[in-house]
């Protein structure tokens, strides 16, 4: 009950008690009269609470500040009612956020931000029940294809950006290894030389990712349907942008994606080679720019038009003439995936048009590096979209990444650069 419905029940109350009196012609009882006393006393209370709550109120729209805006977490105690979903858990965040304060008690009040706040929307803010955050996270890592097998680094809470010391290393040959590291074989007694390694930075910045999520009244009576769409709509559609940045981000207010990359290398495409086409001969000089440690780990990526030119790719020429390089998944005791050169073949929507560049990418995501800040912040608001009996929530996660290498490697032997990302070019 808000504190108008308190203050109108404490007047009918007292209301009551003096129309008992009057109907019978006489005088307030002793009984009647404390009692009367104590509601005059909570209802000038109550109506000095609301008095404040409305100053306070047009003290936010005047001056665009938010002071009076709740933050919601975690249930108040061990012992409280647990929820029975995210969807139920939503809808008290939106009365709670409402004009009249409707709070359920299962949620936790936090001092609201007297100035400037990342966290409270005026509208009426709110972080996720960590635990909630933290499934809706898992779930668009679990969604996303590319996201899961990229090293993943949280970041404190206190701040939003990253540092990390790397080796500077672009080349393999002897005193560049470790950027300057040279070892020697010398005679007992001979001078040793000294040398050093070189150090460079990879600096991260947190980018955001905004979704908005737009209720009926109806819908949010419907608690379990709420659940569904949040949880797989919102986990499908962020993991879905994820992998689309690590593939293309450009790296200005999102990350930098591989195609994107300096470290990247495109190989050219065969001579006279028809239009649209993928060969042996491509996947072989692609399979030859991977660097050494990263072919374990390597994946190729394709887009699915592609697979039917590698359900026909066989070795043209040479001994091992005719012989079958592309292997589908060998049933349910075999390989989960199709493979080429012994390394998996996923199709990814994010990948280019066919004979476009970033068609076919093969890449050792171990090598692509994401920060995040905690799990996925959320706020709602009943103003936007008032006039039509729709509530919105906004879903927020602070993310970046980008490839750890900053150049492809030269090797200790021969000119030919490596790297954990190579592409082939278009096939126009």
């Amino acid at each position: 009950m808000n504190f108008k419905d308190q203050l109108k029940a404490k007047l009918t109350a007292q209301s009551a008690l003096m129309k008992s009196a009057m109907d019978a012609n006489r005088a307030l009882t002793d009984d009647e009269q404390k009692n009367f006393d104590t509601l005059e006393t909570e209802i000038i209370a109550t109506e000095k609470t609301i008095e404040a709550q409305d100053k306070m109120r047009a003290r936010e729209l005047e001056n665009k500040t938010v002071v009076t805006d709740i933050l919601f977490a975690e249930p108040r105690n061990a012992d409280a009612k647990v929820w029975k979903n995210m969807g139920e858990f939503l809808n008290a965040v939106r009365k709670a956020a409402s004009p009249d304060r409707v709070v359920d008690p299962r949620l936790t009040i936090k001092d609201a931000a007297s100035g400037v706040s990342e966290g409270v929307p005026s509208d009426g803010g709110f972080l996720v029940q960590t635990d909630y955050a933290a499934e809706l996270l898992k779930r668009t890592y679990e969604t996303g294809i590319l996201a899961p097998k990229c090293r993943k680094i949280p970041i404190s809470a206190n701040a939003n950006s990253l540092k990390i010391n790397t080796v500077d290393e672009n080349s393999r040959a002897d005193g560049s290894r470790w950027g300057g590291i040279l070892s020697y074989w010398i005679n007992e007694a001979d001078l040793k030389t000294g040398s050093k390694p070189k150090f460079g930075q990879i600096e991260m910045s947190l980018k955001k990712l905004t979704g908005l999520c737009y209720a009926t009244d109806e819908l949010l009576q419907d608690s379990t349907a709420m659940e569904a769409i949040i949880s797989q709509a919102f986990a499908e559609e962020f993991g879905f942008k994820m992998d689309d940045a690590i593939v293309r981000g450009t790296g200005v207010g999102q990350p930098l994606g591989i195609l994107n990359s300096p470290s990247l290398i495109t190989v050219a495409k065969s001579a006279s080679q028809t239009a649209d086409t993928f060969t042996f001969n491509n996947a072989q000089d692609m399979w030859m720019r991977m660097y050494p440690k990263g072919r374990s780990n390597a994946v190729w990526f394709i887009n699915q038009e592609l697979e039917p030119q590698l359900n026909k790719m066989i070795i043209g020429t040479g001994a091992y003439s005719g012989a079958t390089v592309y292997m589908p998944p060998s049933g349910i005791s075999g390989a989960m995936y199709s493979t080429l050169f012994g390394r998996p073949v996923i199709g990814i929507e994010q990948c280019a048009a066919l004979g476009d560049a970033g068609d076919i990418i093969l890449a050792d995501l171990s090598q692509y590096l994401i920060i995040d800040k905690g799990g996925i912040q959320s706020a709602s608001s009943i103003h936007i979209r008032f006039l039509y009996d729709e509530s919105v929530f906004r879903f927020v996660y602070r993310v970046d990444g980008q490839p750890t290498w900053k150049v492809p490697l030269t090797p200790y032997k021969g000119s030919m650069t490596m790297s954990p990302f190579v592409t082939l070019a278009d096939r126009a």
